[in-house]
């Protein structure tokens, strides 16, 4: 679940009709919505299909289509207006929404509840804490956010960040990274970790979201366009109603919403979407009210980390999300 850059250049030569997303039904019409992934379809977007497939979507109205990304991100294609949502990132969010000329973007809600990101090595490598990526070679995706978390982590645990080599990665999956000389590398462990595991693949992997309360950010989210829902509340509230029974089929029914998953994408590996559906399942949710529900504390937390850091222009805090489109 490799992560798309965000660039906004430009951002976009100024937002063409920002209300204007998808055109107006005659009444007793569906209504067509967009919705762009940040990837290729993996089991993070699995209750998108699931409420596609059983016809919740319909039920409300909504005819969805589900996109690929562009090349410079899903962000990009939303906030100009040319579609109504898009699974990206509350790392890659926070640049797009911080800055002067800010995207009109707002996260509506997380997919999954707490980061499940972090570091994977082989286990000849011997990284087994963040101190021990001292003198060896992290495979980057080169953004201003991994050098940050990198250093952060590594002399948070006594490490020498500068004796870290920051390596481009070239790879096209994290284990043709890890075949080379690569000692390190950033992974989603519900897709890469979870690779491992039916690989038989020995790794030691480094959990961010528990190593700093601040780096358990929201990754991935859905978000909106801001002006688009502000001009269409039920028709946004009528998408998250059936996204969410999508999400919380998947948490209930793990192996029949893999096969879903594995309908509309035959071309993934069966068996690592199934396990990987079935580490995902208790994870949608964890500990959050609800579904989607975001943590205003942590949102923020994470927010206020990246300002300290200068990846944001400005201290946003809390900015960005709401809950009000969920269900009740």
């Amino acid at each position: 679940m490799k992560k798309i850059a965000v660039t906004v250049i430009g951002l976009l030569l100024i937002l063409p009709a920002l209300t204007g997303c998808a055109k107006k039904s005659a009444p007793g019409e569906t209504v067509p919505i967009r919705v762009v992934l940040d990837w290729t379809p993996n089991t993070n977007h699995t209750g998108i299909y699931a409420a596609k497939e059983k016809g919740w979507f319909a039920e409300e109205g909504l005819d969805v289509e589900i996109l690929m990304p562009p090349e410079d991100g899903a962000l990009i294609l939303l906030g100009a207006g040319k579609a109504e949502f898009a699974v990206d990132f509350q790392e890659s969010l926070g640049p797009a929404i911080a800055r002067e000329d800010a995207l009109p973007l707002t996260a509506v809600a997380g997919i999954i509840s707490h980061n499940t990101s972090g570091l994977m090595s082989l286990k000849k490598a011997g990284i087994t804490r963040p101190r021990d990526l001292t003198g060896k070679r992290f495979a980057s995706w080169e953004t201003p956010l991994v050098r940050a978390v990198i250093k952060d982590i590594v002399e948070a645990d006594g490490g020498d960040f500068s004796q870290v080599q920051m390596v481009p990665n070239m790879a096209t999956d994290a284990f043709s990274a890890l075949e080379t000389d690569v000692d390190s590398i950033w992974i989603y462990y519900a897709w890469d970790g979870v690779a491992a595991e039916v690989r038989g693949t020995g790794i030691d992997y480094i959990d961010l979201g528990t190593l700093n309360p601040a780096l358990d950010f929201y990754t991935p989210v859905l978000v909106t366009n801001t002006a688009w829902a502000a001009a269409n509340p039920e028709t946004a509230k009528k998408f998250m109603k059936a996204l969410s029974r999508g999400y919380e089929f998947a948490i209930e029914n793990p192996k029949d919403a893999a096969e879903i998953l594995l309908t509309q994408a035959p071309e993934l590996d069966r068996d690592l979407v199934l396990k990987s559906q079935n580490y995902l399942a208790p994870r949608y949710k964890a500990d959050a009210p609800r579904w989607g529900e975001i943590d205003p504390r942590r949102w923020g937390s994470f927010y206020r980390w990246m300002f300290e850091r200068g990846l944001l222009e400005k201290d946003i805090g809390e900015g960005g999300f709401t809950n009000e489109y969920l269900p009740q």
